[in-house]
């Protein structure tokens, strides 16, 4: 009984041997499909291969045709391209000035990345500022972690039996801009107390190594813009910038250094749950001041680079 799925089992070996069969032996084209479980259509389909390209014709091939009949010509898309880059057209009023379906310029469009009509601008430069003397800016930030009691997913990549309902400690960081000089503690929330209570332990730890604040940079988290925050700075003297809403790249440094410090050591390490994860931080923190090089101050440490401005 013939099997008209047994082609797709069939090997390119199998296929010479079939034509063999059929070329060399003499057998007819009805036998020899027969003991191969095809259909006799389908014999003589690849007995005419091999005679138009011989044993490269018995191998596969893909099933996508050659040639797209209604394939949009080059051109075309290079107009839509030009009239969505210069006049910055919606995908409806290309297709309509070029006589097209929408579907099929939105298509072309979003292939050529630009469905969006952001994508259209030129992107910003970079804009990279660093202040020259240490305690000109103190970036002020607030990273939440999980609280745990036993190795994370992050470390062994088991999600089953996580520290349900263990809270959250929140790491507020201090890094002056100058220097990358920082200073960071675990704190059990983000409220005002803790922010204001932190900005003047974070001061007097930078005021014992000779750096006097000038400038406080900080978000427009609640714990920042509240009263009492505010009046600590005031009666400090200490200018307060805050970075403009949804524009964390504003400060960029405190950005950059709790990567850091999420990827050198928080993530990095298999603490055995977030009480010595908080233990530890003092060492790393030591580490990262006085021996880790920084690219932007010269391969130096933060303590090296204040040194050098001091």
């Amino acid at each position: 009984m013939n099997n008209p799925h047994q082609n797709a089992r069939m090997t390119g070996l199998g296929r010479v041997e079939m034509v063999r069969r059929i070329v060399d032996e003499g057998r007819s084209v009805d036998e020899v499909a027969a003991g191969f479980g095809i259909s006799e259509r389908t014999a003589r389909k690849w007995l005419a291969r091999f005679r138009a390209e011989g044993v490269a014709g018995l191998e596969n091939r893909s099933s996508r045709p050659r040639q797209v009949a209604n394939r949009t010509a080059e051109p075309w898309i290079d107009m839509m391209e030009r009239l969505r880059r210069d006049y910055r057209l919606t995908a409806e009023e290309i297709a309509a000035k070029l006589k097209l379906a929408r579907s099929t310029v939105a298509a072309w469009l979003k292939r050529r990345g630009l469905g969006r009509l952001k994508s259209l601008d030129e992107p910003a430069p970079v804009r990279r500022y660093q202040r020259q003397r240490p305690g000109e800016l103190l970036h002020l930030d607030i990273k939440k972690l999980a609280r745990f009691e036993r190795v994370g997913h992050r470390i062994t990549g088991d999600r089953h039996g996580a520290s349900e309902g263990a809270g959250y400690d929140f790491f507020h960081v201090a890094i002056d801009d100058a220097t990358r000089l920082a200073y960071v503690e675990v704190l059990p929330d983000e409220r005002r107390s803790s922010t204001t209570g932190f900005l003047v332990r974070a001061l007097r730890w930078f005021r014992a190594r000779g750096v006097r604040v000038e400038r406080v940079m900080t978000d427009n988290g609640s714990g920042y813009v509240a009263r009492l925050f505010q009046k600590a700075l005031r009666l400090l003297r200490i200018r307060h910038i805050r970075t403009r809403p949804y524009t964390p790249k504003t400060n960029g440094k405190a950005e950059r250094f709790i990567q850091t410090l999420l990827r050198e050591w928080a993530y990095a390490i298999p603490f055995r749950s977030s009480k010595t994860r908080a233990a530890d931080l003092t060492r790393w923190l030591d580490w990262y001041n006085q021996q880790r090089p920084h690219a932007s101050l010269a391969k130096r440490s933060p303590l090296h680079a204040l040194a050098g401005t001091t």
